[in-house]
C-alpha cells in the first residue's frame, strides 16, 4: 500500500471519529459554555498528548515550535466559531455540512497564499458550493441562521489549518526574505498535534473567562458531564487529529484534505439516529448541493479509484 492510499485510509478512520465527535460536543455544550467546553476538551486533549510526546516535543527547534504554535492558534479561533455555530444551529447535519464547505476552499487558499497549482475540479466544485449554501440560508428569503454564519465563517478558518498543518508536516524548501533557499523541517505528527492542540485550548480558556459564565458549570455539575468532556478530548480530539496529522504528513499535496468529504454524511446518519433529528427538502437541497461540491473538487481521485477498482474485477 502506497504512502497515499494509507493517507487516504487513515482519513477516512478520521471523518468517523470527526463524526462520533459532534455528538459527544452537542451533548456536552447543552451542560456547560461552549466556549468553555472547547476549552477544556483541547486542553485535555494537548495535555495528554503532550505527555506521550514530550521526547520528540523536547528535540523540536525553535522554528518547529512557532510553527506548531501558528497551527493551532489558527485553529483555536476556526473551532472558537465552529463551537459557537454548533450551540446555535438546530441541525447538526446541516452544521457538518456547511463546515465541509472548508474542505473546498483548501486548494483556494493553497493557490493563493502559497502559490500551489490546483486542478480545474477546484474551480468547477466553488460555485456548485455557493449555490448548496445559498439554498441552506434561503428560509423566507434570504435569512441565514446565526449558527450558520458561524459555521461558514468557522469553515474559512479552517481551510487555512487544513493548508498549515499540511505544511508542517512535510519538509519543505522555502526562498526567505534575503533571497536564500532554506529547508524547513517538517514537524512530526504526534509532537506537532500535541503541541497545536495544547494551543486551542491556552487560547480559548481566557476568552471564555471573559464572556461567560463558569458558576453553574461548577457549582452543580451533572453526572454525565464528565463523560462527554473526557470522550470528547480522547476520541474525538487527541485520537481524531493524530490519526489526521498522520495522514497529512503522508501526502504533501494539501488537496487529499477533501476525502472528509465522508464527515458531514456521518454526522447527519449518526444525528439521525442520536437526536430524532430530520431535515427539509431545502435544506436537503442545499447539504446535497455542497456534497456535489465536494465530490466535484475529489474527482480526480474519484475516478483514478474507479478505473482502478474496474482493472482489479477485469483481472479477476
Amino acid at each position: 500500500m502506497s504512502n497515499a492510499q494509507k493517507s487516504d485510509l487513515l482519513l477516512v478512520v478520521v471523518t468517523l471519529l470527526a463524526a462520533i465527535s459532534w455528538m459527544f460536543s452537542k451533548e456536552a455544550i447543552l451542560l456547560m459554555p461552549p466556549l468553555l467546553f472547547s476549552a477544556s476538551r483541547f486542553l485535555i486533549a494537548g495535555a495528554v498528548l503532550t505527555v506521550i510526546a514530550w521526547p520528540a516535543v523536547r528535540k523540536l527547534n525553535r522554528d518547529q515550535v512557532s510553527r506548531s504554535a501558528g497551527v493551532g492558534l489558527v485553529f483555536a479561533i476556526a473551532m472558537s466559531f465552529w463551537v459557537m455555530g454548533l450551540f446555535h444551529i438546530t441541525s447538526l447535519g446541516e452544521g457538518a455540512f456547511l463546515t465541509s464547505l472548508g474542505v473546498v476552499i483548501v486548494p483556494v487558499i493553497a493557490r493563493l497564499l502559497f502559490k500551489e497549482a490546483q486542478p480545474t475540479s477546484t474551480w468547477l466544485a466553488l460555485p456548485i458550493a455557493i449555490a448548496g449554501l445559498a439554498l441552506l440560508s434561503l428560509k423566507n428569503g434570504f435569512n441565514p441562521e446565526a449558527g450558520q454564519i458561524f459555521f461558514v465563517i468557522a469553515a474559512a478558518i479552517f481551510a487555512l489549518y487544513f493548508t498549515l498543518n499540511t505544511r508542517a508536516a512535510n519538509q519543505r524548501t522555502v526562498v526567505n526574505r534575503q533571497g536564500q533557499t532554506i529547508e524547513k523541517q517538517k514537524v512530526p505528527p504526534l509532537p506537532l498535534t500535541a503541541l497545536a492542540l495544547l494551543t486551542v485550548g491556552l487560547v480559548t480558556l481566557p476568552i471564555s473567562f471573559a464572556l461567560e459564565s463558569w458558576e453553574a458549570t461548577f457549582s452543580n455539575p451533572d453526572p454525565m458531564l464528565i463523560w462527554w468532556v473526557a470522550a470528547s478530548a480522547v476520541i474525538g480530539t487527541a485520537g481524531r487529529f493524530v490519526l489526521q496529522t498522520l495522514a497529512q504528513s503522508l501526502s504533501a499535496h494539501s488537496h487529499g484534505v477533501v476525502i472528509l468529504v465522508l464527515e458531514p454524511v456521518w454526522v447527519t446518519l449518526f444525528a439521525a439516529v442520536w437526536f430524532s433529528e430530520m431535515m427539509t427538502p431545502l435544506q436537503m437541497g442545499g447539504c446535497g448541493l455542497i456534497f456535489a461540491a465536494l465530490i466535484v473538487n475529489r474527482w480526480s481521485a474519484v475516478s483514478k479509484g474507479i478505473k482502478s477498482l474496474l482493472r482489479k474485477q477485469k483481472t479477476a
